[in-house]
């Protein structure tokens, strides 16, 4: 519903993205669920989950865009985190409860050098409060019963990770800007330049900014979209949200073998390798086509 008590729902044949700029508190299921309300329909999902204590770009996905999602949650991200030095928690953020505070006093110079350690592929292991699952248990189900169990650690990719700003002190803060591939928990990655430099850590601040080609300035806050006259006209079209990935423009004939899910020679999807938005002449998304070996086949046919 609008702020006035109006709802500012879209058709159920409403396809598109919606950004939101979350608040801290919010989970992302609280984010999507409000969501649900405000627009009255049910198909409404997310790329990627943000911590309740973290703010920023969240994508949704209404109606049939939800299954394109999961290429969006494919995409790298860009966040900004504020790491402090000497202070760790069971969550590794300021959410959680404080397990040790030793003064930790590094240097800018010191956190410059150990954070070229942690650009590239890298091995993470994911925090106890997290939506892993170990054994078809959640982590963070898990560590509310006080349990603590070996998680293995997986591959990510950091590829950028910048100094912003740095204070001294006993227990010093950074400014930090991460550019990392799906799956990477920022947290564990302040926590383990601490370690790098003989001590401990916990985020502060946490926003994610950009995720492929969307970006937190073209999103809304949950108030904003309450407040809409229309909230149709805040949804992203798929044909962009999508817009990290590579695109070719198929003429009619080709376009109604696309609806069809029929595989296309390689050829016709241009000289590409992967993943591929596939439009038609009104540049309106059709599908993403996977092209390999000379052909290229569909993974989402939207039609």
């Amino acid at each position: 519903m609008s702020g006035d008590g109006r709802r500012v729902g879209v058709s159920r044949d409403t396809i598109g993205f919606l950004l939101i700029d979350k608040d801290s508190g919010w989970t992302s299921h609280d984010v999507v669920a409000k969501c649900r309300g405000i627009l009255g329909i049910k198909k409404v999902g997310h790329a990627g989950t943000l911590d309740p204590m973290a703010t920023g770009l969240l994508v949704l996905g209404i109606g049939r865009a939800t299954r394109l999602l999961r290429f969006v949650q494919d995409f790298a991200k860009e966040y900004l985190a504020t790491v402090q030095f000497g202070v760790a928690t069971d969550s590794l953020d300021a959410d959680g409860a404080v397990l040790s505070r030793e003064p930790m006093p590094v240097t800018e110079d010191d956190v410059r050098t150990a954070m070229t350690r942690f650009v590239g592929d890298i091995m993470q292991q994911p925090p106890m409060v997290s939506a892993r699952k170990v054994e078809g248990r959640r982590l963070y189900e898990l560590a509310r019963e006080g349990k603590e169990v070996e998680r293995e650690s997986r591959p990510v990719t950091i590829h950028s990770f910048d100094l912003l700003d740095f204070a001294p002190s006993d227990y010093p803060e950074a400014q930090v800007r991460v550019v990392a591939s799906k799956g990477t928990y920022v947290r564990t990655l302040g926590d383990d330049l601490a370690r790098a430099l003989g001590g401990r850590a916990h985020l502060t601040a946490l926003r994610r900014v950009r995720n492929g080609s969307l970006d937190v300035s073209d999103a809304v806050t949950i108030e904003q979209l309450q407040g809409a006259e229309d909230a149709g006209g805040l949804l992203i079209d798929p044909g962009a949200a999508l817009g990290a990935l590579p695109a070719v423009e198929v003429d009619e004939t080709t376009a109604q073998a696309v609806r069809n899910g029929v595989p296309l020679a390689a050829g016709l999807v241009g000289d590409v390798s992967g993943l591929v938005r596939v439009l038609d002449e009104s540049a309106r998304l059709l599908a993403v086509y996977r092209a390999e070996d000379r052909r290229a086949r569909p993974e989402v046919v939207l039609g």
